[in-house]
């Protein structure tokens, strides 16, 4: 059985690999049976989603990341996530 601190950085990670088909399911067996890791995977659900759908609000006021990157810096990352959302 996992412990709490196991289940925390695997909740962590799975936001961002995928973790494989044993270790999600024991995940969920965790998550099904401790309130306080099902609670803080929730939260980095809602932060995750939050931060997606209003990134502008993780930046400093008049910050513009545009003028930071250089036109292939920004190609590649366009490309990078176009490709994930595929």
């Amino acid at each position: 059985m996992l412990r709490c601190r196991e289940v925390s950085k695997l909740v962590s990670e799975s936001l961002d690999r995928r973790i494989p088909l044993r270790t999600r399911l024991q995940v969920w067996l965790h998550l099904a049976m401790c309130r306080l890791c099902w609670g803080f995977a929730r939260q980095l659900r809602l932060l995750r989603r939050a931060a997606h759908d209003h990134p502008e609000r993780l930046l400093p006021d008049g910050f513009d990341p545009a003028t930071k990157l250089s036109p292939q810096a920004r190609e590649r990352i366009q490309a990078a996530l176009e490709q994930q959302s595929d």
